[in-house]
C-alpha cells in the first residue's frame, strides 16, 4: 500500500460516509494515518474537533495544507490524483448514471438519517423505536429508486464487472440496511453488489468491524 502523501483521514468507524472513503482508499491501494472522532460521545461538536473541521462532521481528509470535507469529493478527488483503477466509467453518460446512484445514496437517504438529524428527532420527543422506523423508511424507499436502475444495468457490481463509485457508495448503505433491520430480499441487485463487494479486499478491510475504533 502507497502512503496518500501522509494523509490523514478523520473518521468513526461506524460513519457510512467515512466508510465509503475507506473503500475507495483500498481500492486504489493507498492507505492513510485514521484519527478517530467519536460520533456518539459527541467528539464531533467539541471545539477541538471544530478548529479542524467547522462543520462538525466526518470523513475529513487532511493532507498537508490542504483539506477537504464531504466523502464524494474526497474520493473524486482520490480518483483524479490517483487514476487507476479508475472509479468512474470513461463514457460521460456511464460516468453519469454511476453519480446518479451514487448520489441517491448520498443525497436522497444518508442525509436524513444519519446521527445529527436521528439526536434531532430525539429532542423533538420521538422515540428510538419510531426513530428506527424514520431510518428504515428512508433507506427502503431509495433502495427502491436504486434498485429500478440496477436493474437496467450489468452485474455483478453496479456497473459491470468493476467497483465503481456506486458500490462504494452502496456498500455501507447496506451496512445500514442490515442495522435497522431492512428487509432486503425484494433488493436483488443490490444483494448481489453487496455478495461481490465481499469478495473484494478492499470491502471487506473497511468494514466498520474491523476499524481500530470499532465497539
Amino acid at each position: 500500500m502507497k502512503d496518500a502523501d501522509v494523509a490523514v483521514l478523520y473518521g468513526y468507524f461506524r460513519s457510512t460516509a467515512a466508510y465509503r472513503v475507506r473503500i475507495a482508499l483500498g481500492l486504489k491501494g493507498l492507505r492513510a494515518e485514521q484519527k478517530f472522532v467519536h460520533l456518539r460521545k459527541g467528539e464531533q461538536t467539541q471545539a477541538a474537533f471544530r478548529w479542524i473541521n467547522p462543520a462538525g462532521l466526518v470523513p475529513y481528509w487532511v493532507e498537508g495544507d490542504f483539506s477537504l470535507a464531504q466523502s464524494l469529493a474526497i474520493i473524486e478527488y482520490l480518483d483524479e490524483t490517483h487514476p487507476e483503477p479508475p472509479l468512474l466509467p470513461r463514457n460521460p453518460r456511464d460516468r453519469a448514471i454511476v453519480r446518479e446512484i451514487a448520489l441517491a445514496v448520498c443525497c436522497d437517504i444518508h442525509p436524513i438519517g444519519n446521527l445529527r438529524v436521528l439526536n434531532r428527532l430525539t429532542e423533538l420527543g420521538i422515540d428510538d423505536a419510531a426513530r428506527a422506523q424514520w431510518s428504515k423508511h428512508w433507506i427502503e424507499t431509495g433502495f427502491e429508486a436504486i434498485e429500478a436502475r440496477l436493474a437496467q444495468l450489468p452485474g455483478p457490481f453496479a456497473f459491470g464487472a468493476q467497483p465503481t463509485l456506486a458500490d462504494i457508495c452502496i456498500v455501507p448503505q447496506v451496512f445500514n440496511a442490515h442495522r435497522f433491520d431492512v428487509d432486503l430480499a425484494p433488493f436483488e441487485r443490490i444483494r448481489q453488489i453487496e455478495a461481490a463487494a465481499f469478495n473484494v479486499e478492499a470491502f471487506v478491510a473497511a468494514e466498520p468491524g474491523r476499524q481500530p475504533d470499532a465497539e
